[in-house]
C-alpha cells in the first residue's frame, strides 16, 4: 500500500481549513448582518416613538387636549399629560394618571408626577383656607404631605419637593405622632387649633 506524501496531506489539510473558513466566515457575516438589520429597526422605531412623544408633549403644552394610554405612554407624556389635566381642574381624570404611575420607569420622573399633584392640592387648600374653609383644607394638605414624603422617597434630593413639604407643614401641623400611624387626635384635643392651620405663607409651590 502506497503512503501519501507529506505534501500531499499538508495540501489536503489547507484546502480543508480553507473550506471550513469560508463556510464559518459567510455564516457570521450573515448573522452580523441579520444583527445590524435587527439594530436598525430597533433604533429607527425608538426614533419614531420618541418624536411622536416630543409631538404629544408638545401639543399637550400648547394647550391642546390629547387623550393619553398611560399603560403605553413614556414617563414624560405621562408627566405632561398630567400638568395639562392639573392646569384646567380635572383632577379626578389627573388622578387615575397618578394612580397609575406606579408602572414609571423612572423614580425621579415618578418623583416630579406625584410633586405636580401634591403642590395642585396646597393650591387648593390655600385658596380655601383664604375663603375661611379650614375643614376641608386640612385633609387636602395632608394628603399633599404625604405625596410629598413619597416623593421624597423616590428623590431624596430633590429640594423643590423639600421646600413645599416644609410650606404644606406651616398650612396643617400635625398633632403628634397620630397623623402617620392612622389614628385620631387626642380625645381632650379642641376641635380648632391656632396650629392645626397656622397660616397661609407666603410663596406659593
Amino acid at each position: 500500500m502506497m503512503r501519501h506524501k507529506p505534501q500531499t496531506w499538508i495540501s489536503w489539510l489547507v484546502v480543508s481549513a480553507t473550506a471550513v473558513w469560508a463556510k464559518v466566515r459567510t455564516v457570521a457575516l450573515a448573522t452580523a448582518l441579520a444583527a445590524c438589520v435587527v439594530a436598525l429597526a430597533v433604533l429607527s422605531w425608538r426614533l419614531h416613538e420618541v418624536r411622536r412623544d416630543n409631538g404629544i408633549i408638545a401639543t399637550l403644552q400648547a394647550g391642546d387636549d390629547v387623550a393619553v394610554e398611560s399603560r403605553n405612554a413614556s414617563d414624560e407624556v405621562l408627566i405632561a399629560r398630567s400638568a395639562f389635566l392639573l392646569a384646567r381642574d380635572r383632577r379626578e381624570e389627573a388622578q387615575t394618571l397618578l394612580d397609575s404611575s406606579s408602572g414609571m420607569t423612572d423614580p425621579k420622573l415618578r418623583a416630579r408626577l406625584i410633586y405636580n399633584h401634591a403642590n395642585a392640592r396646597i393650591r387648593d387648600a390655600i385658596a380655601l383656607v383664604e375663603r375661611g374653609d379650614s375643614d376641608k383644607a386640612i385633609p387636602l394638605t395632608r394628603l399633599a404631605k404625604d405625596e410629598y414624603r413619597l416623593a421624597l422617597r423616590l428623590d431624596p434630593h430633590a429640594w423643590d419637593i423639600k421646600y413645599n413639604y416644609d410650606v404644606a407643614m406651616r398650612i396643617v401641623r400635625d398633632f403628634p405622632g397620630y397623623e402617620s400611624e392612622g389614628e385620631g387626635p387626642p380625645p381632650d384635643a379642641p376641635t380648632k387649633l391656632w396650629t392645626d392651620l397656622a397660616g397661609v405663607p407666603k410663596g406659593l409651590p
